[in-house]
This record gives structure tokens, sequence and C-alpha cells, in this order.
């Protein structure tokens, strides 16, 4: 009976990080777009004596998400660093064994990035503060949301908050290599940032 409800859940997990992995490659083709368009504006401003310093910091931003959102993806893809020199050596089956305590771990680490978004933004308190940034500044000494950038005085939480979708992703990828792995799921084929439809779990 609970054979339904874990193929279910399986195949949730894998579509998630499936619909995760087609957004992350958008968002980083859009990016890559942006930041090259700030670079060679950066450029002909300064060129021409007419800098404009909000385009600094906005590359510098672009940069950063870039980073975040593209090291979700290379989890999934399965492109992230790994150090091969002592699990080449072992055997088919502690190989195996090896790679899912690193994918565990992958899992533990996003998960505890989760906790720690939730602790450090702390939306219940705000919620309680009646979202008044102040107040809640003043109850809890926590200024996330009373900052703003230097220069293009966007409010700081926005920036920052690619750090709990990084977490979020990262987790869900992980699980669905975790999947993969202990081979609850076929692997899926990964085409140029898209996953082919799995047709069966086991």
């Amino acid at each position: 009976m609970l054979r339904a409800p874990i193929f279910g859940l399986r195949r949730a997990i894998i579509k998630t990080s499936a619909a995760l992995l087609a957004c992350e490659r958008y968002a980083l083709m859009g990016l890559m777009y942006l930041l090259t368009a700030l670079i060679l504006i950066n450029v002909v401003t300064r060129y021409s004596h007419l800098p404009l310093y909000w385009i600094d910091e906005s590359a510098v931003y672009s940069v950063v998400w870039l980073t975040f959102i593209g090291a979700s993806a290379m989890t999934r893809l399965r492109l992230d660093f790994a150090v091969t020199m002592l699990t080449e050596r072992l055997s088919a089956r502690d190989q195996k064994i090896t790679k899912v305590v690193a994918t565990g771990m992958v899992i533990l680490f996003g998960a505890s990035l989760i906790a720690t978004c939730w602790l450090w933004m702390d939306p219940v308190g705000l919620a309680r503060a009646g979202f008044d940034a102040r107040k809640f500044a003043g109850e809890t000494f926590n200024f996330l949301y009373t900052e703003r950038t230097q220069t293009l005085n966007w409010p700081t939480w926005v920036v920052y908050l690619t750090l709990p979708i990084f977490a979020v992703s990262i987790t869900i990828h992980g699980v669905a290599n975790l999947l993969e792995d202990l081979e609850l799921v076929p692997r899926t084929a990964l085409k140029g940032f898209q996953l082919s439809e799995v047709d069966g779990v086991n």
C-alpha cells in the first residue's frame, strides 16, 4: 500500500529537481547577458569620463547570483569538484558507498544552510513585528531588513535572497542525486541542462 505514495514522492522530487534545473538554466543565461552588458557599459562610460558607479555594484551582485545558481546547477549535473585520488582505488561497491556518503553530505550542507538562513532572516520574528523592519531591528538587533546597498540603494535582504534559494535548490538536487545513487530511480539522462522524463521508478 505504501509503494504508490513512495513512488509518487520519488517522482515528485525528480520532477521538482528538473524544473529547478530548467529555471537555473534560464537564470544563468540571463545573468550572463546582464553581466556582459554591465561590463561593456562600464567600459564605455569610463572611457567617456562619465562613470556610472552603480554599475560596479550591479556587476558584483550579478557575479554573486551567478556563482550560487551555477553551483546549484552543477550539483545536479554532477559537475561539482571531487577528489578521486582515493576513491578511484576502491572497489566498485566501495566507490558506490563513497558516492552515497558524499551526496548525503551535500544534502546535510543544504539542510544546514536552510536552517541558518531561517534563523538569520527570521521570517516569523518579522511577521510578529508586523513586517515593520525598524521595530524588528529594535527587538532583535537584526538589521538585515533596514540596511540598503551603497550605490543601488536596494534593500540588502533582496540581494541576500540568493542564499536561501541556493540552500533549497541544492538540497532538492542532492536528494534527487541520492535517489539515483541508491538506484531507487533510474539515472536521468542530462542533456544541455534538460532532464529527460523519468518513465519508471523501481
